[in-house]
């Protein structure tokens, strides 16, 4: 862990010719003393920079790399701190193969906690997945953990309000700590990191927690308990806050909270996450209470490092001293990237991997690597997601053929068995943020565990929910938010709006219909109703007969949409008939060792609304030019480059 006992003028002597001191404490005086916070956030057990899907290394992820940028910091600045904003427990088959294969013993090491711990943490705090194994196994990982873990907002009993609720582990903690000032002389400080994270984790992982844990709004919790720690000493609070940055009003329960808390008395400064962006960052212009020039929400200073490692996010304080008491004079924000994307789309490595990080968990890695390229069975066509935002993809349809397959059979026997069974699913990996090789891609031939595993991002559990025929119509309205609308008769208009993640592009199997470009919106981004009255959703049928506004479904889906995730009609955890104990990918990888062989074919039961004269553009990766020619239902053609590393393609509507 970080200490701040190194005298400034032994570190520049021992640094001399070697490394820059930040300008924070080149220039600090006597009363005053440089505090650097590092910050990582959504590691998603991303170790080693590998994709384990593609089975080949990476070069944009890795705590192996992003601990080379600490490392250099730690240098750079008198006093430094490593703080992690949660999500680091679940998030790829590593995480896979530790949860189901070999498990979580007490006594045990789960390998991202050993990483972190060869590092050098400070402290974490939970994010959202790591509930998604349940809490057994959580509190057995954390119980591995060199730096304290902590969580305000998730609580075993309420006490009535937050400070007397019996949390599930430390809200807070404060750090003890003494700081070296300008003239080389050491102080104490007290600094108080408190954590927290999205209450929607009830609804997110409710298997594992209703019953079990209660989960409170965020920006409540945080006023309750920063004048607590004001009364105990602190002399600093950071917010660790895996919550991304949203509306600047508070709402009760919202899940990006984390310009609002950045507005709570006696907060300092906001480590960031949730989003997987970067801050300070354009991503973020324009947004009320949120200043990307000076990097800071509501006035404190703010750091968002990325995902995976991609990023290191960096928040400098000038701290000046009055009396017994330290105060932030100046501040400076940045992220630092692990990589850089080239003009010719390449990809360059910034940093080196810390061997010792490496070889902390090279075995887990090793066992993860044999569990990945295990085969369950053969597909005789190539499976890829280059174009599920415009048609219908073989990639998502696989998953909902298994869905569907798997519902049928638990429906039988109960009240809803002949129950016509529709199936809901969208693509994960469909590049935006994650770049232009984020996408599924699965030859013809054998298909191992890492191909299910990239053709179903996360760890899910199979979901069924009972719906009218008017929910049916509104959950594809709300899907179709994913698409700008378009002027018929005007050419190459962009067809994606960049705000809708592509995990909420749910296509549904067992209904045709078609999606009228030409019409607005019924629901924003968010899920959010905007026009009531607005119909993209057009010749909407079933078994070939206009679609029953007033008959039952089932739609088979999962936890998080049948619990409320994306805001869908007809799925906010009210209308759930089925809870299945087994994940979504285990259902795909049982359809496949059932079937032997698959044969994944789309069959086009969704298609755009033909407006004839208009072209629309958008952009995938480069490889989709391998397969423009097998899409049923559209017309696509290449279009030229699309920027970062992205192809741009042409639909003729």
């Amino acid at each position: 862990m970080s200490q701040f006992t190194l005298s400034r003028r032994h570190f520049l002597a021992s640094t001399a010719g070697f490394i820059a001191l930040h300008p924070f404490s080149a220039n600090a005086a006597t009363n005053q003393a440089h505090l650097r916070i590092m910050e990582t956030t959504d590691l998603h057990v991303h170790v080693f920079p590998y994709d384990y899907y593609a089975d080949k290394p990476r070069d944009t992820v890795g705590l192996s790399r992003t601990a080379s940028h600490v490392k250099a910091i730690r240098a750079e600045a008198t006093n430094s701190m490593l703080i992690d904003n949660g999500d680091f427990l679940q998030g790829n088959p590593m995480g896979d193969y530790i949860a189901y294969e070999r498990g979580m013993k007490e006594g045990d090491m789960h390998p991202v906690i050993t990483a972190m711990n060869t590092v050098g943490f400070d402290a974490s705090t939970l994010g959202n997945h790591e509930f998604n194994y349940g809490l057994d196994f959580l509190m057995k990982s954390l119980a591995g953990a060199d730096f304290p873990v902590i969580c305000a907002n998730v609580a075993l009993e309420e006490g009535g309000s937050p400070t007397k609720d019996k949390t599930l582990i430390k809200p807070y903690v404060i750090l003890d700590r003494e700081i070296t000032d300008g003239a080389g002389e050491t102080h104490p400080i007290k600094v108080g990191l408190i954590g927290f994270v999205p209450p929607q984790v009830m609804n997110w992982d409710r298997r594992h927690l209703e019953g079990n844990v209660m989960a409170r709004d965020i920006v409540d919790t945080a006023k309750a308990y920063v004048p607590v720690m004001k009364e105990q000493g602190c002399d600093l609070i950071i917010a660790l806050s895996h919550s991304g940055i949203g509306a600047a009003d508070h709402s009760d329960g919202m899940e990006n909270a984390s310009v609002p808390l950045a507005a709570i008395d006696g907060i300092d400064a906001v480590l960031t996450g949730h989003h997987h962006r970067v801050f300070p960052s354009s991503a973020y212009d324009g947004m009320a209470g949120v200043d990307v020039a000076n990097g800071t929400l509501m006035g404190k200073p703010a750091a968002m490092g990325g995902f995976w490692g991609s990023h290191l996010g960096l928040i400098d304080l000038m701290l000046e001293r009055s009396g017994n008491e330290w105060k932030i004079v100046s501040h400076s924000t940045e992220a630092r990237p692990i990589s850089k994307r080239n003009e010719d789309r390449s990809i360059t490595a910034l940093v080196e991997d810390q061997p010792d990080v490496l070889a902390s968990v090279q075995a887990e890695h090793d066992a993860t690597l044999a569990y990945v390229r295990r085969a369950v069975g053969k597909t005789d066509a190539p499976l890829h997601s280059y174009f599920a935002l415009v048609a219908d993809d073989p990639s998502v349809q696989i998953v909902s053929i298994a869905q569907s397959w798997y519902i049928a059979e638990m429906m039988k026997g109960t009240e809803y068995e002949g129950l016509p069974i529709l199936s809901a699913a969208a693509p994960f990996k469909a590049g935006g943020r994650g770049g232009p090789e984020y996408y599924t891609d699965v030859a013809k031939g054998d298909v191992a565990i890492k191909n299910v595993s990239d053709l179903y991002l996360y760890p899910n559990t199979a979901r069924a929910v009972k719906v009218s025929g008017q929910e049916v119509k509104d959950w594809l309205e709300r899907s179709a938010g994913i698409f700008n609308q378009v002027e018929a008769g005007k050419a190459d208009q962009v067809l994606l709006n960049p705000d809708f993640p592509s995990y909420n592009f749910d296509v549904m199997d067992g209904v045709t219909y078609e999606i009228d470009l030409s019409q607005p919106s019924k629901f924003d981004p968010k899920g959010n109703l905007i026009n009531a009255d607005a119909n993209r959703i057009v010749n909407l049928m079933f078994d070939g007969k206009p679609l029953d506004m007033n008959a039952e479904f089932i739609i088979a889906t999962n936890n998080y949409r049948a619990g409320g995730g994306g805001k869908f009609p007809g799925a906010m955890g009210d209308t759930i008939v089925f809870e299945g104990p087994d994940t979504n990918r285990d259902v795909i990888v049982r359809y496949i060792v059932e079937k032997g062989t698959i044969s994944p074919r789309a069959d086009a039961n969704w298609t755009f609304a033909p407006l004839p004269g208009t072209s629309v553009l958008f952009d995938t990766g480069p490889k989709a030019a391998d397969y423009s020619d097998s899409v049923d239902g559209v017309s696509i053609e290449a279009a030229g480059e699309g920027p970062d590393g992205f192809a741009r393609f042409r639909i003729q509507l």
